[in-house]
């Protein structure tokens, strides 16, 4: 069992070590977030993502759990959890992968060939089918709403959320002491 537990060590550090910013959780090794941009040339190019990647304790002779944390519109992505139906992580994962390989050729390939006749978003399947146009403007939507670098970053931390939310509460009484002590002369 110590060589399963070494090769997810491994992997996890080459992952860090290369060019993708990796943000572990719980201080652990075997759940983190990775900050995924769109393949060039895609519709999803100049999106960013969060990934959440769990890996279970027989990795890597079973595949890691991924999911997107942050919205994508896309037939093999549920809208609502995120998760991924990509046959190579779900169905033929193979100890030779590694997690480089889920960032550097899997999503991308992901990304770059949507299949709509095996769908986890129904919505973005059948409009892909029946609406070419309508179906890339929508995702060209999506990447501007959900797949920017502020909403990766405020993804995972509710620390900014609450600050804005302090500002924005001790402003309001400011101005209710304004407007009650213009009101009492």
């Amino acid at each position: 069992m110590s060589s399963p537990s070494k090769r997810r060590d491994m992997d996890v550090m080459k992952l860090m070590m290369s060019d993708y910013k990796v943000e572990t959780i719980n201080d652990g090794i075997t759940e983190f977030n990775v900050e995924f941009h769109g393949p060039k040339e895609s519709l999803y190019e100049g999106g960013v993502w969060k990934i959440r990647v769990e890996l279970p304790d027989a990795y890597p002779y079973k595949s890691p759990s991924i999911g997107f944390l942050n919205k994508i519109f896309h037939p093999n992505v549920d809208e609502l959890s995120g998760s991924v139906c990509l046959d190579v992580i779900n169905q033929s994962w193979s100890p030779m992968f590694d997690l480089l390989n889920v960032f550097e050729v899997f999503l991308p390939q992901l990304l770059l060939y949507p299949n709509p006749s095996d769908p986890l978003n129904g919505d973005a399947a059948s409009l892909m089918m029946k609406d070419k146009n309508q179906y890339e403007q929508k995702v060209k939507e999506y990447c501007e709403r959900y797949a920017k670098k502020e909403n990766v970053v405020g993804t995972p931390k509710d620390d900014s959320d609450d600050e804005i939310s302090e500002e924005e509460f001790s402003g309001q009484s400011e101005s209710d002491d304004e407007v009650v002590g213009h009101a009492d002369p």
